[in-house]
């Protein structure tokens, strides 16, 4: 296990260069195995869940060349093999998942582990990806370890109508219809930056997608995938979050980002904690009156709120860190996690901060702000932004806090710390027990 020390009450100021998005680089890596054709990705990060899927890809025979320092991953699956008898896929980390079209796709089988999960969110269902398996034509078998999934020739082209938005299954739908027989439509689709990054990839592999962006995703099946050289864009997350920091801290954080078109709700989302972000020149800044204020709504009697969603709703991976604003602002603000049952729990750590907050129900938190606060010990859930908004919360308190089981934060910011402390934070990894 690993643990983050914070000396904080510096305010943070500086510029950073955010690392790629966890959320479009792993589906991303998934994509690759459709291809029997040489691929080059530039950014990749060196996290934890990265290097599992290039060990994974090694292990069934795949050319692998990356080098971390410059972000450069060369991959080649011309001479992949694979045994559902004998070959495992990632446990611990849900986009192992995504793993399985493409071993359908190339093989004819595949394995869905039992232990397959990622952030310890709540009540996360494998039956809409299992669902999506079986209309492409796979034969799902319940093992004693997890299940198999075979397929009699190629996958078949298919319509299907989601429960609910959810960006996996909406992946999955997409790499299994690439290469099946025929037209494939999705009704329910998700339409995050990160699924629209994924998909622009596998456009430019070849495969015939319609309706980028939008709920309904249309794909017409291709005999077969090329290869090519795609770059990873500015993760929005990272880019929220340097400029949280900043605001926190009452510093001056500049952050790159090349699709500020992406931010306009994340813009008034902020603004209602007092910060107003500015887009300039590639670059986005936050500007703070300190302390901070949250603003009043217009309604009476009503409390300010921030809701998160499927996107285009604020997106619910970012609540943690806007659940720290609020409880560094002076005021009330209510958190709706409409997707998570299990997400909200966490908050109870924030009262060793000698933060208020009040946990409504499972999906709903009510923060009452701009209380003073002090260094502590904390213990952060296995969820990689509810352990970066308590290194917020702790960077913004004078004296030395230290967040227990940070190690999440590695699966999707390799460099978190590094580049915090280049703005001005004393923050260093200490490994515990």
């Amino acid at each position: 296990m690993s643990n983050l020390i914070v000396h904080g009450g510096t305010p943070l100021k500086g510029r950073i260069i955010p690392s790629a998005n966890k959320n479009a680089v792993l589906p991303i890596l998934c994509g690759t195995l459709l291809s029997r054709e040489p691929i080059r990705l530039r950014g990749i990060p060196e996290s934890t869940d990265v290097r599992k899927i290039l060990e994974v890809f090694r292990k069934l025979g795949s050319k692998v060349e990356v080098d971390y320092a410059s972000g450069i991953l060369d991959v080649h699956h011309k001479d992949t093999h694979f045994d559902p008898a004998t070959d495992r896929l990632p446990e611990e980390m849900r986009s192992s998942i995504m793993l399985v079209p493409g071993l359908m796709a190339r093989f004819g089988a595949a394995r869905i582990e039992d232990d397959v999960k990622g952030c310890t969110l709540g009540a996360r269902e494998i039956d809409p990806h299992v669902e999506v398996f079986e209309r492409f034509g796979a034969a799902v078998e319940r093992q004693s370890d997890g299940l198999t999934l075979k397929v009699d020739g190629k996958l078949r082209a298919n319509k299907h109508w989601t429960d609910y938005a959810s960006v996996t299954t909406t992946e999955n739908f997409i790499l299994c219809a690439a290469l099946a027989e025929g037209t494939s439509t999705l009704t329910n689709a998700a339409s995050e930056p990160h699924v629209q990054e994924f998909s622009q990839f596998m456009a430019m592999l070849g495969a015939k997608i319609e309706g980028l962006g939008t709920s309904r995703v249309t794909i017409h099946g291709v005999d077969k995938l090329g290869g090519g050289e795609f770059t990873f864009a500015e993760d929005f997350h990272e880019i929220v979050t340097f400029l949280a920091l900043g605001a926190i801290t009452g510093g001056d954080v500049r952050v790159k980002n090349s699709q500020p078109e992406q931010f306009p709700l994340l813009d008034r989302t902020f603004a209602k904690f007092g910060v107003t972000i500015v887009h300039e020149d590639g670059w986005s800044r936050c500007e703070a009156q300190y302390p901070l204020k949250v603003k009043e709504p217009f309604t009476r009697n009503i409390l300010q709120k921030v809701e998160a969603a499927p996107w285009p709703y604020l997106p619910v991976d970012l609540l943690p860190i806007f659940v720290a604003l609020g409880i560094k602002a002076e005021g009330s603000v209510m958190f709706w996690n409409k997707v998570y049952d299990g997400a909200m729990g966490w908050t109870s750590e924030l009262a060793k901060f000698g933060g208020h907050a009040f946990q409504a129900d499972p999906h709903r938190i009510i923060t009452f702000g701009g209380k003073p606060l002090s260094p502590a010990e904390v213990e952060s859930p296995y969820i990689i932004r509810v352990a970066i908004a308590l290194v917020m919360v702790a960077a913004s308190t004078p004296g030395r806090s230290v967040i227990r089981n940070a190690t999440p934060v590695r699966r999707a910011h390799p460099n978190f710390a590094e580049n915090i402390r280049r703005l001005g934070a004393q923050i260093e990894w200490v490994e515990g027990d």
